[in-house]
């Protein structure tokens, strides 16, 4: 019998719980926003990848440049390799080498600076999102604003992305 009062008890303060907590949500105000969605949408999200070409822009025409050279070698030597002798095969082989190994040398830490200043740029942009979404969640008193890529459902009345769209681009 004690077990079963227990249990009683139990269940009674777990519903409570369950109920005071139901209540809350009810009073809150809960918005979600697509940050990820809202950033690609940006007009400065498409001009990021020519930023940043531009910036390394010598470089990349020095890698491209040394790339068409090395092609230009590689296909010499499937061509004329049956008329080469062994020695001016083995010079052009090692030319061939040499040029590849210094396109990877380049051709590393270039797409790494890039991908770097890519990202500098994307933050920047992220940073303007979540100023936008603080502003609204402020000034329209929501208590809750998440993300829509962690959301699995959301009814479109909660989706304030679309303020959030045009409070950042208004702010530019």
């Amino acid at each position: 019998m004690k077990t079963f009062t227990k249990t009683l008890i139990a269940g009674a303060m777990l519903s409570s719980a369950l109920l005071t907590t139901a209540a809350q949500a009810a009073d809150q105000k809960i918005g979600v926003v697509d940050v990820q969605g809202i950033t690609r949408s940006l007009p400065q999200f498409a001009e990021i990848a020519q930023i940043v070409t531009a910036e390394f822009k010598d470089q990349i025409q020095e890698v491209n440049t040394q790339s068409e050279e090395y092609n230009f070698l590689v296909q010499k030597l499937q061509r004329e390799s049956a008329t080469m002798s062994a020695e001016e095969k083995k010079k052009l082989e090692d030319q061939i080498i040499a040029l590849q190994t210094t396109l990877q040398e380049k051709t590393g830490p270039l797409q790494q600076n890039m991908q770097r200043r890519e990202q500098e740029e994307q933050r920047k942009l992220l940073g303007l999102v979540m100023q936008a979404v603080e502003k609204i969640a402020e000034d329209e008193k929501y208590d809750v604003v998440l993300n829509r890529s962690t959301t699995p459902f959301v009814k479109p009345e909660f989706d304030i992305s679309q303020e959030v769209l045009k409070q950042v681009t208004k702010a530019q």
